[in-house]
């Protein structure tokens, strides 16, 4: 598996999705030509020690965006501000 694929899993991010974040063309993704992105390393690195299904579903809950519109700095901040509360979840009313 590709780092990109990794990644993408990791994150449950959309094929889309991941071309947003890593601003690249859906062919890039087929061929796994992203593995260079410097964004992929960092980003499975910075979340490198958060279980996955947690992960994922905190994703869903705001921070997917901060990817979506590249806003990494953003992206980190709430990554630390997650490892240090956790995941909150609020009941709709």
């Amino acid at each position: 598996m590709s780092l990109a694929s990794s990644l993408m899993d990791r994150l449950g991010l959309t094929d889309e999705e991941l071309c947003v974040v890593l601003d690249t063309d859906p062919l890039s993704v087929i061929t796994d030509d992203l593995d260079h992105r410097p964004e992929v390393r960092i980003l499975l690195d910075l979340t490198a020690d958060i279980d996955e299904s947690v992960l994922r579903r905190w994703m869903r809950t705001g921070p997917v965006d901060l990817l979506l519109r590249r806003d990494f700095p953003a992206f980190e901040d709430a990554v630390e501000d997650f490892r240090s509360r956790g995941l909150i979840l609020r009941r709709k009313r």
